[in-house]
């Protein structure tokens, strides 16, 4: 057995010879370039992707320190409930959408609306996500009806709800503005709206949902929340077929849109699923590329605050890791979610179970509110 002065010896000879390689490394501008905190370029970003993992993840962590230096780790008790499956935009990259003739067309009725809230109001849940597809008979009424009788049912309950992609089928429909679509939300009782992204590279676009929004359209929503003091986040879909170039030019579009705005609570980073879709014969991203996107991601969005681990799509012990390697937030138990379901995906979890995972991960587990803030820390 090593006495410990030989391991401490051998420890400071790991280290010399960690240094050394560094100062040899042709990366080290940039190393040293995320270890000061400053920004870095697209260009660099790109570079990232050569790196190893270890090392790559030591820096998403480090990265996470600056913005978050707190060993607490986030979720909510929360659920979505998706009113529709009916949707015109029948996207390639979907098994969730009536078009897909996985899943039969329905419609939810308030009263099984009213039920499912009451569920989680019994549960501690605290946020709403209500979701449908782009119904070709919804118009901006359809919307504030059903936002408006959630709101006098349950005053204390928080509507983070519809997406880029409806709003801009609403202003459609209703031949309205984007921006007076927002406001008439807000003043619904709407409180804020996910920025689910997918991919935003018009290419990419063009070839899985060229009936959904495009790039411009998206960042024309952002400002729209931004000028009504609405809050929002970022997702990614990955694994459809882009270059990393194409990783990288989401990424500087969500940088670009949170210098301007600031309302992007959190980014959200996510392997697309390609089972039961039309693009079932895709090549699934592993579990190194999704760790690899979150760390990246850490490190160029230098003004993102939470970055979540996501549990849904990767699996627990996954999302696990990655709260070492920049990930800071778990996101919601997302009671009843269907749409990655859909694709055959089975994980599961609930409040208990992400608090073991998030101290197993030698984190502090905190249940949060929709605009993170603390209700209750698991000491």
């Amino acid at each position: 057995m090593l006495t410990f002065l030989q391991v401490h010896r051998a420890s400071i000879f790991i280290q010399v010879i960690h240094t050394a390689m560094k100062d040899m490394n042709p990366n080290n501008n940039l190393y040293h370039k995320i270890y000061q905190g400053e920004r870095i370029a697209p260009e660099e970003a790109l570079e990232l992707f050569s790196w190893d993992i270890i090392e790559l993840g030591n820096a998403g962590d480090m990265r996470r320190k600056l913005a978050f230096p707190k060993e607490t780790v986030g979720f909510i008790i929360d659920r979505i409930i998706n009113f529709t499956n009916i949707c015109e935009a029948a996207c390639a990259f979907c098994a969730f959408h009536a078009r897909a003739n996985l899943i039969e067309p329905y419609e939810v009725t308030m009263d099984d609306i009213y039920l499912k809230i009451e569920e989680l109001v019994a549960a501690g849940g605290t946020q709403v996500m209500l979701q449908g597809g782009l119904h070709p008979d919804y118009t901006l009424n359809t919307y504030i009806d059903m936002v408006t009788s959630v709101k006098k049912r349950f005053p204390d309950i928080y509507l983070h709800s519809f997406s880029p992609s409806e709003i801009v089928h609403i202003s459609r429909k209703s031949s309205m503005p984007i921006n007076d679509v927002v406001k008439a939300l807000k003043l619904s009782g709407l409180d804020s709206t996910p920025g689910a992204s997918d991919l935003l590279v018009d290419r990419i676009r063009n070839k899985v949902s060229p009936k959904k929004t495009t790039v411009d359209e998206w960042r024309e929503v952002m400002r729209a929340l931004y000028r009504n003091d609405m809050m929002s986040s970022a997702t990614m879909t990955y694994g459809m077929g882009e270059t990393d170039e194409e990783k990288i030019a989401h990424l500087k579009v969500l940088r670009d849109i949170q210098d301007e705005t600031g309302i992007l609570q959190a980014f959200i980073p996510w392997s697309f699923s390609p089972a039961k879709t039309r693009m079932e014969d895709t090549l699934p991203a592993t579990g190194i590329d999704y760790l690899k996107i979150l760390a990246i991601a850490r490190i160029f969005l230098d003004n993102i605050t939470y970055i979540q681990a996501g549990w849904l799509t990767e699996g627990l012990k996954l999302a696990q890791i990655a709260l070492t390697m920049g990930a800071n937030d778990m996101g919601g138990v997302l009671m009843e979610e269907v749409v990655v379901r859909a694709t055959g995906i089975k994980t599961r979890t609930n409040d208990k179970e992400l608090i073991h995972i998030i101290q197993n991960a030698g984190k502090i587990p905190v249940q949060r509110d929709s605009r993170y803030r603390a209700i209750k820390e698991y000491v």
